[in-house]
């Protein structure tokens, strides 16, 4: 039974050169080979598959055959993994990080972070990501045990010994209810039912941000409290850029008050004192720590 050989990477360039090219003869001038050369080239890789690649009878320019076609697409594959490779072995020989995993504030506005986050992958390719989405101590939680190199945290987290942390700017806080909400109609805050995000680690525990009413609910995700405001569970303070769409549909409501329930959530990049980052890590902090007003305005409006 026939068994197709491995081609050599050699091999592959020349395949894929006639096919980029449209012809022998081009795929040599690129490859600086004669074109007898080339041609022999994909002869010797044809009885070495097993198959046809190239269409050549009737047809000025070589044709890819079905077998042709899907050989391509394997050999881009292969191709790109050898790229992945080069930029992985370049970036190690650089010092760059093989793989960085990052903690963030769950109040840190998506949009600067996808932005942020896009940067980061078009300037380091080969470093691999690992996102984390935590709140409170629950950042600085992944810090210490080592799960996590670098973070954003809130001012409960960052002020925790042992983290070394730059002021980055601040996010506002509103308090909100639903539209049939009874506080939408005047009341106390702190007499109803407040929603608030808890801590999933103990490290700011007894310790709260913006906790007015005594009867309040604790939950553990930002998503899950908006879904429960939006549901007229309860009031609580949301980061604007997360309801700025529910405020002008009217889905939420700004309660207004006089009361300072809300204000800004002071945001910081940190990271183990003991533990300073490399250089992939110090280049997503300066980006990361880019939450300047035009950024969060278009996060607002959004």
């Amino acid at each position: 039974m026939f068994k197709p050989g491995t081609p050599s990477i050699e091999q592959m360039r020349t395949f894929l050169a006639v096919v980029e090219e449209g012809s022998f003869a081009a795929a040599g001038r690129r490859l600086r080979r004669a074109t007898s050369v080339v041609s022999y080239a994909i002869a010797n890789l044809e009885a070495q598959l097993g198959v046809t690649l190239f269409e050549r009878e009737g047809t000025k320019k070589p044709r890819l055959t079905d077998e042709g076609q899907a050989v391509l697409e394997e050999l881009r594959q292969v191709e790109r993994g050898l790229d992945g490779l080069r930029a992985r072995v370049s970036g190690l020989s650089q010092g760059l990080e093989p793989h960085l995993s990052v903690v963030v504030d769950v109040m840190y506005p998506s949009g600067c972070l996808a932005a942020s986050l896009q940067d980061f992958a078009e300037r380091f390719p080969s470093v691999a990501l690992t996102l984390h989405i935590e709140a409170l101590g629950a950042v600085a939680d992944l810090l210490f045990k080592g799960a996590a190199t670098l973070g954003v945290a809130g001012p409960l987290a960052a002020e925790l010994p042992g983290l070394t942390r730059k002021f980055i700017g601040t996010v506002e806080l509103l308090p909100v209810a639903a539209p049939n909400h009874r506080l939408v109609h005047g009341g106390a805050l702190a007499d109803d039912v407040q929603l608030v995000l808890s801590d999933r680690s103990n490290l700011s525990e007894g310790k709260d941000f913006s906790v007015f009413s005594a009867r309040n609910w604790r939950l553990g995700d930002l998503g899950a409290k908006h879904a429960l405001l939006r549901a007229g569970l309860g009031w609580g303070n949301m980061p604007r850029w997360m309801v700025a769409e529910d405020l002008a549909a009217g889905r939420l409501v700004d309660l207004k008050r006089p009361e300072r329930t809300g204000g800004n959530y002071p945001q910081f990049v940190v990271h183990r004192t003991d533990t300073p980052p490399g250089p992939a890590a110090s280049w997503l902090a300066e980006r990361l720590g880019q939450l300047d007003g035009s950024i969060a305005q278009e996060v607002k409006l959004a």
